[in-house]
């Protein structure tokens, strides 16, 4: 990279000395998450970010006394900075800079908060101000600790500050760190994926940790009563119908709203949505996946470039695996509930899925992929226990519209699945409609469509099993219209809570060996794609249960 911006936030400086891959995807990548710290950060950060007081020029006749939240910068050092607090001592400026936790038992302060202090140390120096220290305040011990600007600190802050701009000049990122206790308490652990990472370009061999953050608290949000109303008031979504509220939910609690048929958003809830970066997506009164809206883009500009040149020119190999991967879910999903003999089929998949690396092309793969879907659906009715009223009789796929209830069932299964890659691939920073198996067409998501394909039979699929066989959904679960079948109102709430239940269900994965739940799994596959596409893994690793 040639653009590196001329003034470097002291705060980079920070998180470059504490990683560089964290200083790369926060800094030049643009990719931030909250955890628990950084939220922590910005509490004990308020006051101060108020302002408040003011710094004159270093020559002016009035001494400082105390300014907050003041910006700083110095284009001879190409660094910038907003100081939480500067105070005056006679000619003597000293900056302070607040901090959640406790000081370190050993030394006043940690590495990357003592070269961050000292950059704004030597800004207030480059612009003339006499500086010879700073201080940092610890919110938890609610204590302060002196910071000489020595020899020694201020060699180490430029000597950061130039490995910094070389870093940020480079095309790509630096590589994780190797079983680092820094990994932990990381923000974006769950964006850089440090030990599946190097586990798969082959950096590391000790098991990854399971550090990929746990599953927010916040669902997807489904609103099916027609003539309804979102709207936000003081925090709560609220949903009403002719001024009468139906649910109150906490938006803090929403991860996802799912619209269907005629219900109404207005706009104050959509600004809502977007601040919370929570995706709003729209159904079909049938259960069509039909469109959705989210805030600003991804600024990951480099990953949609790579994605735009493979989607081009090399999506076949990474199209391979997500077919082998669907084959081989398909036959196990088979094997573990198949109510007859199948062996032969099971034989005849596994064929099919070793057939997927030896195709040439897209046109070939989609052949393959066809065959095994036939034997696979050739079969699906061995899953389904006895069913002696014929309601879920299955004799094959077909839709557009589904002509049966077990179809009705696969294609809402679908349908849901594709909503949520689509918003699992606009958050990593992907273009959901352009793939690398599914052709683009218009108002398609085909990497949603690609992303789901490994995971049909084992989240889809199952869900329809699952609720035929616990009679979750019965014969009064469908309504007939012309000559296509749909759920209905309760039929459509009951598939939505299994389906948001199997999502929830913890899996051991199988290539990295901690417990992760199916919701996870989806984000983590998609990560691992980008880091596919960005050339930091050598191959796409496919999710297959074993």
């Amino acid at each position: 990279m040639s653009d590196v911006p001329e003034l470097v936030p002291a705060r980079m400086v920070n998180e470059f000395e504490y990683c560089p891959r964290l200083f790369y995807l926060e800094w030049v990548q643009s990719r931030f998450e909250d955890n628990l710290d950084t939220v922590e950060g910005r509490y004990v950060h308020r006051k101060v970010d108020a302002g408040g007081g003011r710094i004159d020029d270093p020559d002016a006749d009035s001494p400082v006394r105390k300014a907050k939240s003041v910006t700083i910068s110095s284009e001879d050092l190409g660094i910038i900075a907003k100081a939480d607090i500067i105070e005056g001592k006679g000619k003597k400026v000293i900056p302070v800079e607040v901090k959640r936790g406790r000081a370190p038992k050993h030394g006043p302060a940690w590495s990357p908060e003592l070269v961050q202090i000292c950059a704004i140390g030597l800004i207030l120096q480059d612009n003339g101000y006499d500086c010879s220290e700073g201080q940092i305040f610890f919110a938890e011990s609610r204590e302060r600790v002196k910071v000489p600007f020595d020899e020694k600190l201020v060699w180490q802050t430029l000597n950061v500050l130039r490995d910094l701009k070389e870093v940020a000049r480079s095309p790509d990122p630096p590589p994780p760190l190797v079983d680092s206790p820094r990994c932990p308490r990381c923000s974006l652990v769950g964006i850089c994926l440090p030990d599946e990472t190097n586990l798969l370009s082959n950096r590391s061999d000790v098991p990854p940790r399971r550090l990929t953050p746990r599953d927010s608290a916040a669902r997807p949000l489904y609103v099916t009563e027609q003539g309804a109303r979102i709207g936000v008031s003081k925090g709560r979504v609220t949903i009403s119908q002719q001024k009468e509220v139906l649910q109150e939910v906490r938006l803090i609690d929403v991860s996802q709203v799912s619209i269907y048929g005629n219900v109404q958003i207005s706009s104050q809830a959509m600004r809502a949505m977007f601040d919370q970066q929570i995706s709003v997506c729209w159904f079909s009164y049938g259960g069509w996946f039909q469109g959705i809206a989210h805030g600003l883009p991804s600024k990951h500009v480099d990953l949609r470039r790579r994605q735009v040149a493979i989607a081009a020119q090399a999506g076949l190999p990474i199209a391979q695996k997500m077919i082998e991967g669907k084959i081989r879910n398909s036959r196990t999903l088979l094997r573990r509930n198949s109510r007859s003999e199948v062996k032969p089929v099971l034989a005849q998949l596994k064929a099919t899925a070793d057939q997927t690396a030896k195709v040439d092309s897209v046109e070939s793969l989609l052949g393959v992929e066809g065959v095994a879907a036939r034997l696979y659906f050739s079969q699906f009715s061995a899953m389904v226990k006895d069913n002696s009223l014929g309601t879920f009789d299955f004799r094959g796929r077909n839709r557009r519209p589904p002509r049966d209830p077990v179809n009705c069932l696969f294609s809402y299964a679908y349908s849901l699945l594709t909503k949520d890659l689509t918003a699992v691939a606009l958050a990593v920073g992907f273009d959901p409609y352009l793939g690398v198996f599914h052709k683009p067409r218009f108002g398609r998501p085909a990497l949603a469509l690609d992303l789901a394909e490994e995971f049909r039979p084992l989240i889809a699929d199952s869900v329809v099993v699952n609720v035929i066989n616990n009679r979750e959904i019965r014969e009064n679960g469908f309504v007939v219209r012309a000559q296509g079948v749909a759920l209905t109102q309760q039929g459509r709430r009951s598939f939505i809570a299994a389906y948001e239940r199997r999502l929830d269900q913890e899996v051991t994965h199988p290539v990295y060996g901690y417990k992760i739940s199916y919701r996870r799994v989806l984000e983590v596959q998609a990560r691992m794609l980008g880091a596919y596409l960005l050339g930091e893994i050598p191959d796409y690793v496919p999710f297959m249960t074993r």
